[in-house]
């Protein structure tokens, strides 16, 4: 066995640490007050597509007149109206749509009733129109089609002030004293620090796609060395100091230990699951987070959310040849983790949804698209009324009554009522939605229905 030296001990120690304490960081159990309000189980799945999502090339209209219209607006990059696979919606629409011909496996949700489309949603402070956009007589989101700032729109629903929390961060906060018990974070990302799951009064636990990021130099065995270097690294910690950073930062790495291995342990312990999950960076992070939601009863988990992500969805270049894998990558892994729900026998309690930077523009720029507003979302799970499409489908018409330059379509459904349908199915309370959406009282609809 190698022995690592005491620098090498410490500097590895203190970055494993340091991957848990981030803002936000290390898992701790929430124990904040009285709780046990809840008496079943619930977890929301947000999976991010960072770089803006050109999801109008997801949800087409497949009607002659409209697909012409969309076939018009989207030139080289428009999908084949012949391609299109075919969807049948529950309550028929005037206007036929498709789905991307990689989307074999939405198709099959969309179609069995688990999943629904939310047509045209976005950030928005207020309602807005065309005329209102342009006369300035409205107030808008900051910085649109900026992508760190939309970003930062979709999950701190923050609207034109200021904010250090998302949404999901609020959530965690307003059920704290009922989640008292919990052995873990109420949030946990599988994709790093995010403005998502960062709040005032709780803490996310920040893990690597596979499960809790491992200290280096530390063992549970206690016939090997590095159980003795994990013991002095405790007796470390334990001891007493006089400083208020000293004791905060004993704090950290204490929580830090005891986080990964009540995780690692618990995962371990998951049962073997027979669905087969995507060899993918989202296909890894989808499958712990099913592990873990396996042994939620384990940790003594009522409320879960969790953060995964996939990369690339920036199309200004190549997008004919990476949208077809970019979309069936979504497709494939969101089916995957439904179908292990279901296994699992908890598909009624899990939800898994999309957000993205922003839509992508109609017009084409030779080789892909530009950034741009409104889009359209997934929400998967037997607590979704699914085979349906909710909000409102643009005309996909370039200079069109939503277009507000080079094919940017404003929203028609706001973040915030997306935002506050998920979180009132989740439990918090109609008299706490404006907590977890600011904007949500501009809007005439506060819950949009798609949840049970």
């Amino acid at each position: 066995m190698k022995k690592i030296n005491r620098r090498d001990f410490l500097v590895k120690s203190s970055a494993a640490a340091a991957a848990f304490a981030a803002t936000p960081g290390v898992a701790y159990s929430q124990v904040v007050g009285g709780g046990g309000n809840f008496t079943d189980y619930r977890a929301l799945v947000c999976v991010f597509l960072f770089g803006g999502n050109d999801s109008f090339n997801l949800l087409v209209p497949s009607s002659d007149a409209e697909y012409n219209v969309y076939a018009q607006a989207r030139q080289n990059l428009a999908v084949a109206q012949a391609d299109l696979l075919p969807i049948t919606p529950a309550v028929p629409d005037v206007v036929d749509f498709g789905l991307h011909p990689s989307a074999t496996g939405m198709q099959t949700l969309f179609q069995n009733g688990a999943a629904a489309f939310v047509a045209n949603v976005g950030p928005l402070v207020e309602p807005t129109t065309k005329d209102e956009f342009f006369q300035g007589s409205v107030t808008l989101p900051p910085q649109l089609f900026s992508h760190n700032d939309q970003q930062d729109q979709w999950q701190s629903l923050r609207g034109n002030a200021p904010s250090s929390t998302g949404w999901a961060g609020r959530m965690a906060d307003l059920i704290r004293t009922s989640v008292a018990d919990q052995q873990m974070a109420t949030n946990a990302s599988l994709f790093g620090s995010n403005l998502f799951q960062s709040a005032d009064e709780t803490v996310a636990y920040v893990m690597g796609p596979g499960g809790p990021i491992q200290f280096e130099g530390f063992s549970l065995d206690p016939n090997n060395i590095l159980f003795q270097q994990r013991e002095a690294f405790r007796r470390v910690v334990d001891a007493q100091y006089d400083s208020i950073y000293e004791r905060g930062f004993a704090d950290v790495q204490k929580r830090a230990i005891d986080a990964a291995e009540t995780v690692t342990a618990a995962i371990a312990s998951a049962p073997q699951l027979n669905t087969v999950f995507p060899q993918s960076q989202l296909g890894t992070q989808l499958r712990t987070v099913a592990r873990l939601i396996a042994v939620r009863d384990q940790l003594q988990m009522q409320r879960q959310i969790f953060f995964v992500a996939m990369g690339g969805f920036d199309s200004h270049d190549d997008q004919i040849q990476n949208q077809p894998g970019l979309l069936g990558g979504i497709s494939d892994g969101i089916k995957a983790f439904y179908d292990a729900t279901v296994e699992l026998g908890i598909s009624d309690s899990v939800t898994t949804f999309t957000q993205s930077d922003f839509g992508r523009t109609l017009t084409s720029n030779g080789d892909g698209t530009d950034h741009a507003w409104g889009g359209n979302q997934i929400v998967v799970g037997d607590a979704v009324f699914g085979q349906r499409m909710y909000g409102s489908y643009p005309l996909l018409q370039i200079d069109g009554p939503e277009d507000v330059g080079g094919g940017r379509i404003i929203p028609s459904t706001s973040a915030d009522q997306f935002a506050a349908t998920l979180a009132k199915w989740f439990g918090v309370d109609d008299a706490d939605l404006g907590v977890v959406a600011p904007n949500i009282n501009n809007f005439a609809a506060r819950d949009l229905g798609f949840m049970v």
